[in-house]
């Protein structure tokens, strides 16, 4: 019998993206097989390391040890505050320069094309091109320029990409949001500025959306500012705590779609 396909949609928010790897911990303790994952932003980073086939526990320590310097590489703003070269060097370098059609578990990336504003969702190419797509936060990071289009975060058009999941052939969605909720960071950067205005030009549009995810976890992170990269520890344990919450929802969910599909091959 064959299982459930499980999608994962991984939202974005900065530093508490890191969320998402308490999740995928979690998942992975149920033994809950993951088909594929369909990320945005921060939530293509984490999902496409864990798709390139590195463990968790390297991943969890690569986000507790890395600094800002060894990502950020400034400069004067032109389109920009960072030009981005540091961080592809090391998306380059950690997804091995693998393609999409390489990876050991089906991934997507979207990103939002700055000149149209049209949703893109990368499935195939260097996986490390896309992510740097779509973490391009407006005015924080250059835009990246791929087959001569413009990208920018893909938190913009689509911070948390449940219907990209759902396009995978996904069985069953679950969608993490790691986005503001009501208790709002205090604002102390211009970094801050902008990504919390992301954050409140977001909230509307994965009202409607979230609907269409079987699952949606939200890690609560909402005190956590999106710049916070030293709070790390913590947002992967609330990451944990929060799939830990629906792990017996979520394990009942899979045994039912299991049940419909024994019942479909038995007519």
């Amino acid at each position: 019998m064959k299982q459930p396909k499980i999608v994962l949609a991984l939202g974005s928010g900065g530093a508490r993206g890191y969320a998402h790897i308490g999740v995928l911990q979690v998942l992975e303790e149920l033994g809950v097989p993951i088909y594929g994952i369909a990320g945005a932003s921060m939530g293509s980073v984490v999902g496409a390391f864990y798709a390139s086939g590195m463990g968790l526990r390297y991943i969890e320590s690569l986000a507790l040890h890395m600094k800002r310097r060894h990502l950020l590489d400034f400069t004067m703003p032109k389109m920009g505050f960072v030009t981005g070269g540091k961080v592809t060097e090391m998306l380059h370098l950690l997804t091995k320069g693998l393609n999409f059609e390489d990876l050991v578990v089906k991934l997507a990336v979207v990103a939002t094309d700055l000149e149209n504003g049209e949703r893109v969702v990368f499935q195939s190419g260097p996986v490390y091109q896309a992510v740097r797509a779509s973490i391009s936060i407006p005015g924080i990071f250059v835009p990246a320029r791929i087959d001569g289009r413009l990208f920018i975060d893909g938190g913009v058009i689509d911070r948390v990409p449940i219907r990209v999941a759902r396009d995978m052939g996904a069985d069953i969605v679950v969608g993490v949001d790691v986005g503001l909720y009501d208790q709002l960071p205090p604002v102390k950067s211009i970094f801050d500025v902008i990504l919390q205005s992301i954050d409140i030009m977001e909230r509307e549009i994965i009202k409607m959306r979230s609907q269409e995810a079987d699952f949606l976890i939200r890690p609560n992170v909402g005190h956590i500012s999106s710049t916070a990269f030293t709070d790390v520890e913590e947002c992967i344990e609330l990451g944990r705590q929060a799939m830990r919450d629906q792990a017996d929802a979520l394990l009942e969910c899979i045994r039912q779609a299991e049940d419909e599909r024994e019942e479909y091959q038995e007519i």
